[in-house]
């Protein structure tokens, strides 16, 4: 279950990341310029609608133009689009900076019509995996090799402590899904064939969210979703050790090919 939504349904839900406040500062930013010019023009609209109405016995006023009045609205919204270019830019360079060392790397994979979330073990580092060598016995491609893969652990929702980085590693298995979650300020496609690695989130706050998939990808797109849990360091250390422990039953399959 996805936490109820508080705030009105005009605007975003309330951010849940670091790297959404700088997000929401520019969608604030490009809402308040777009109400403020909204504004002038119809003021503008109104006055000219009311000044320059037809009145019996005053003769329509023909202007051929003004070229000082048609260079100034065009070079200043030309100047405004660049300056939101540039904003905007600079957001997207700070957001899609490399995930901290501290990171804790989950393996996220979309199919039709669910979500995979695979976990480092006890080494803290996933076992090496390639989109090629993906089959229905080992879903997420692991390198059976590597001394690592028997320690890694899959689940179907994504459990995270808050504060902590989560970098995260997007596929698909079969068509284009999408990773969104609104509170997280967090829209990416998963394509096939591909890994996604610039995906990373800190969280600020502790709730239940949920994982949706945003792209038609098929007849129960309806229901691609899967729960996210933002929990305390201590609560994140016991579900862990408890999911360590357990057998790793897509390991195991993979093994057994």
């Amino acid at each position: 279950m996805a936490e109820v939504r508080s705030g009105n349904i005009y605007w975003t839900p309330r951010n849940a990341t670091l790297n959404g406040i700088e997000t929401d500062r520019l969608l604030t930013f490009i809402f308040w310029l777009t109400a403020i010019v909204f504004f002038l023009v119809q003021t503008v609209f109104v006055y000219y609608l009311i000044k320059y109405r037809r009145r019996p016995g005053v003769k329509a006023h023909y202007s051929h133009g003004n070229n000082t009045l048609e260079i100034i609205w065009t070079t200043l919204p030309t100047l405004i689009f660049l300056g939101l270019a540039i904003y905007g830019n600079r957001v997207w360079y700070e957001i899609h900076q490399p995930a901290p060392q501290n990171a804790l790397t989950v393996e996220i994979t979309g199919y039709q019509f669910a979500w995979d979330f695979r976990y480092p073990g006890s080494s803290g580092t996933l076992a090496r995996s390639d989109v090629r060598d993906i089959t229905p016995m080992n879903k997420f491609g692991v390198d059976m090799t590597d001394p690592r893969a028997k320690e890694d652990f899959s689940t179907t929702e994504l459990v995270v402590p808050i504060g902590k980085p989560v970098h995260v590693l997007l596929r698909s298995r079969d068509v284009i899904h999408s990773f969104y979650v609104p509170e997280f300020r967090i829209y990416q496609d998963a394509v096939p064939g591909r890994t996604i690695g610039w995906i990373w989130f800190k969280t600020l706050r502790s709730g239940n969210f949920q994982l949706a998939c945003s792209q038609l990808c098929g007849k129960g797109h309806y229901n691609m979703k899967a729960p996210i849990r933002v929990v305390s360091q201590e609560e994140y250390d016991k579900w862990y050790a408890e999911k360590v422990i357990k057998p790793n039953v897509f390991i195991e399959l993979a093994a057994k090919k």
